[in-house]
């Protein structure tokens, strides 16, 4: 069974494609937004990103500005764990009832000049779920946003572009 598919395997030959080539243009495009973070803010960006009732559709395509792809670690821009410490809030989701008090907190506690994404359709307009007894509906019912990044979910260079949107507008 096994040399079966070992025959197989080296008849076959290798099948898969080679890694895609980036070249000069994505070095000068990170190191152009890793200056424009620096002439803004003066340093790094920090983003405390918060659920506040989202079906986690929107995070996995957060999770993936971390990946090798998108490297927004790079960019000099990091998740914290405090809003304490963050520039930047990401807000996910339709905000329910039972969140409501706390993203007003976080809010609150996120040092000024602050600045709020609102991700995903449910995060700028309520989405499917709209305003009912158990969701306040879109973010801005509930705090100041500065951008929306619209999308069920959006892609990762969307939302990376929402957060370099509010970067440039805080200048």
């Amino acid at each position: 069974m096994i040399w079966r598919i070992a025959k197989r395997i080296a008849s076959n030959g290798i099948r898969t494609e080679p890694a895609p080539d980036i070249g000069a243009t994505a070095e000068l495009e990170s190191a152009r937004i890793r200056k424009d973070l620096l002439d803004i803010l003066g340093r790094s960006l920090m983003i405390r990103q918060v659920d506040a009732g989202s079906c986690n559709g929107c995070e996995l395509e957060i999770n993936a500005l971390g990946n090798p792809y998108y490297n927004i670690e790079g960019l000099g821009i990091k998740f914290v764990a405090s809003p304490r410490h963050a520039d930047l809030l990401l807000v996910t989701g339709p905000v329910a009832r039972n969140m409501e008090t706390a993203l007003k907190r976080t809010f609150d506690a996120t040092p000024e000049p602050k600045l709020v994404v609102a991700v995903g359709d449910c995060g700028c307009d309520g989405g499917i779920f709209g305003e009912s007894y158990a969701s306040c509906g879109r973010v801005g019912n509930v705090i100041p946003v500065d951008v929306v990044v619209p999308g069920c979910p959006p892609p990762p260079l969307e939302i990376l572009r929402g957060i370099l949107t509010a970067v440039r507008r805080r200048a």
